[in-house]
């Protein structure tokens, strides 16, 4: 599929694609005119690059952990290692800090709201 199809399958701009491209998150064939040509499976690789990115990973995190992972369910592929469980525990840990973080400063919003509402 070319570039205009995949990023409305995928709700992607074409931009963020070939940026995509270009840390090595996604791949395309040319075409003997030079267009990119993605197969079926872009869509599931760009969800989940969607999703990773969205977790807060960096492009360089996400092109270390996406070798190890399935696109269609995310799920670990059998070149999974033990070191791609110490990183993702450790991202993991680091997305609770920062939900610990959001909930912190709601409450302190909360309290400001309540206080500012009872004058």
């Amino acid at each position: 599929m070319r570039i205009g199809e995949l990023a409305r399958s995928t709700g992607v701009s074409e931009r963020s694609l070939r940026y995509y491209e270009a840390q090595g998150l996604l791949r395309a064939e040319r075409t003997p005119g030079g267009h990119r040509d993605y197969p079926e499976a872009a869509v599931d690789r760009v969800i989940r690059i969607q999703e990773l990115f969205a977790a807060g990973l960096h492009s360089s995190r996400i092109a270390q952990l996406l070798p190890c992972m399935r696109d269609t369910d995310g799920g670990p592929s059998a070149i999974a290692t033990p070191r791609l469980v110490e990183d993702l525990t450790a991202e993991r840990d680091r997305i609770d800090r920062m939900i610990a973080d959001l909930v912190r400063s709601r409450e302190t919003l909360d309290d400001v709201i309540e206080a500012a509402r009872e004058r």
